[in-house]
């Protein structure tokens, strides 16, 4: 019969009744006890003899009551589940805190360069030189972070990208040459890929669980649209309020700050693989089966988030609103943001080649709303519209990017190989927005918007091909090993 609820009406009496029955089989057993175990005598048998009943008048002593069992619930939204982890938010803290930045150092560049030089030609040359920089050592540091850690590397780091960038404004407020903003701005290369070390902490943490990860990249993915959506209003805020170099020391500072405590949480750092003299080098990311093919498609992402930016402010400048640019752009982010949360909340369906594959098509059909609304309509207040809608199949499609990423990393170059994969988003984005300025300028603003649609359609079809040539490959390897295993 199953037991009455501590705080049901019958608790108290069942539990008398338990106790007063306890408390009969333990005087009948002592009693049998007793009478096995006593001396028999030959002469006088001995009757058994009956228990007496416990006397009504003595209340049996109450067995001690065990405390009721507490199950610890698991929260049902994914995110809090996320969070639930011990130094997740604290690690995810520092890093947004020096995430930001990265939204924040190539406006502030312009905006105090060209304020100071009165050239934005050589504003856009010097921040064009950082970003190359940037492609070449970035991957550099990403691999000692793998190979040393994250706490020993991205420190030092940090401090000689910081100090590039106050060189940087030194040389502008003092009117040094030329050359130097060049070569300060290159020294900002050092800064690490802050999101790539944060995903790699997510990985580690959530090992064998997909469903987790899935949301933790979803979460990684809104957090740089929100950091590149806030960063550049934040710079040119502060730009204007205070003083043109402002928003690179806000900048600087917030970067080592969040630097500092993103690397003081030592306990979520992932741990750094041992080699010994003996075991062979690690070949590169880069020579990893399915990689280079996923960095291209990288690559033309990239080249559509370029050509956008570069059409709409071509755009908005013709009708008349160039300030109204950066709100445009803010919705485009604003919609991918929200996707990127929302997607990350569902519960991924089929595998990742699958659903990167989908997702392209829907960036590359909702890509076409905002090149339909400036033929259609001409108007700024459509486009914005068609904007928001368009970014909410980006979010989607870099998460299932990083994922595959993180499935082709070879085992303990997982930062290396996620800086790659910026390092192509930034050549895609370098040129789009090429492409897109020369169709600006040459053909019209308003056809500048056809680049983006063909860079996602091209990111389709490579998207495509390299999911078949790995559904190839394991057809044939599965076909490979079942004559072997019979």
């Amino acid at each position: 019969m199953p037991e009455a609820p501590a705080d049901s009406p019958t608790a108290p009496t069942a539990s008398a009744a338990s106790v007063a029955s306890t408390a009969s089989v333990a005087s009948t057993t002592s009693v049998a006890s007793t009478a096995s175990t006593a001396p028999i005598s030959s002469a006088t048998p001995t009757a058994p003899t009956t228990p007496e009943p416990p006397s009504p008048t003595t209340s049996p002593t109450p067995a001690p009551q065990q405390a009721p069992r507490t199950r610890t619930r698991r929260p049902r939204n994914p995110y809090a589940r996320l969070f639930a982890i011990p130094g997740a938010t604290a690690f995810t803290v520092g890093n947004l805190i020096a995430r930001l930045p990265m939204g924040m150092f190539s406006v502030s560049a312009v905006i105090m360069i060209a304020g100071a030089r009165d050239s934005y030609a050589l504003a856009g040359a010097v921040t064009a030189t950082g970003l190359a920089a940037t492609a070449v050592v970035g991957p550099w540091t990403a691999r000692m972070v793998d190979r040393y850690g994250q706490a020993r590397v991205a420190v030092p780091a940090t401090v000689l990208a910081v100090l590039g960038s106050l060189s940087l404004l030194l040389c502008v407020r003092f009117g040094a040459p030329d050359w130097t903003l060049f070569a300060s701005y290159a020294a900002t290369a050092t800064t690490p890929n802050t999101g790539g070390m944060s995903r790699a902490r997510w990985s580690h943490l959530l090992k064998g669980e997909p469903d987790a990860l899935h949301t933790a990249n979803s979460f990684e993915q809104a957090a740089d649209e929100l950091c590149f959506m806030l960063g550049p209003v934040l710079a040119a805020f502060l730009c204007g309020a205070l003083f043109p170099q402002a928003g690179t020391l806000v900048g600087a500072v917030l970067l080592l700050t969040g630097v500092l405590l993103f690397a003081a949480q030592r306990t979520t750092e992932p741990p750094v693989r041992e080699r010994t003299d003996k075991a062979p080098r690690p070949k590169s990311p880069l020579r990893t089966r399915g990689m280079p093919a996923l960095l291209v498609v990288f690559l033309a992402t990239g080249a559509v988030f370029g050509a956008m930016e570069v059409a709409t402010v071509a755009y908005a400048d013709e009708r008349g609103h160039k300030a109204a640019a950066g709100v445009v752009l803010a919705l485009q982010a604003a919609g991918s943001c929200g996707a990127g949360l929302v997607y990350g909340a569902l519960r991924p369906s089929g595998s990742p080649d699958r659903r990167h594959v989908l997702c392209g098509l829907a960036m590359a059909v909702l890509m076409t709303l905002p090149l339909l609304a400036v033929a259609a309509t001409g108007s700024l207040v459509v486009l914005a519209g068609a904007l928001l809608v368009a970014g909410m199949a980006t979010a989607p499609t870099m998460v299932t990017g990083m994922t595959l990423v993180q499935r082709y990393a070879p085992e303990g170059q997982l930062n290396e190989a996620m800086t790659l994969a910026v390092t192509g988003l930034l050549g895609g984005i370098a040129c789009g927005a090429a492409g897109g300025g020369w169709t600006a300028e040459h053909v019209s603003p308003a056809a500048a918007y056809a680049v983006p649609v063909a860079a996602a359609l091209c990111a389709l079809l490579l998207s495509s091909v390299r999911a078949c040539a790995t559904s190839t490959r394991r057809r044939r390897s599965a076909r490979t090993r079942a004559p072997s295993e019979a």
